[in-house]
Order: C-alpha cells, then sequence, then structure tokens
C-alpha cells in the first residue's frame, strides 16, 4: 500500500467545494479545506506507485477549480 499528501491550490472560492468533490474520489481518504499556501489538503492510497499516480493525474487533477497539486508520498524512515 502506497500513501501520500496530495496539496492542492484551487481557484478563489473554490476550496470547498473542491474538497467536497475530491473527497468522493475512491482512493482519497480524506480532503480538507484548510488555510494557508495551498487550499486543500488530501490523503489517499493506492496499491502501488503507478496507480496512486493514475489517481492524482486522473481523477484529482482533473477536478474543477484546481490550479496546481503537489503529490507528496509518505515514507517511514527507519
Amino acid at each position: 500500500m502506497v500513501q501520500a499528501y496530495i496539496l492542492v491550490q484551487t481557484e478563489v472560492g473554490k476550496a470547498a467545494a473542491v474538497a467536497t468533490q475530491i473527497g468522493d474520489i475512491p482512493g482519497v481518504v480524506s480532503a480538507e479545506d484548510v488555510t494557508g499556501p495551498y487550499d486543500v489538503i488530501v490523503r489517499a492510497e493506492a496499491a502501488d506507485v503507478d496507480q496512486l499516480g493514475q489517481l492524482v493525474v486522473a481523477k484529482v487533477q482533473g477536478t474543477p477549480g484546481i490550479t496546481r497539486t503537489l503529490t507528496c508520498p509518505i515514507v517511514h524512515l527507519t
């Protein structure tokens, strides 16, 4: 299982709607609208890196109102 945080910038006034739409995408664990340099923070998971990439590119980035995303895969350092 691969997990990542996806930091999302949206058009002005679109954060809540974008978070709601992204929250309905399979593989998205949570999508919260926040304040700061990013408007929405998403936690997503997939079976492998390829599926995670497909989730981000095909589904999340295709959501209307998004201007930019930054994907941060979760690593477990031991």
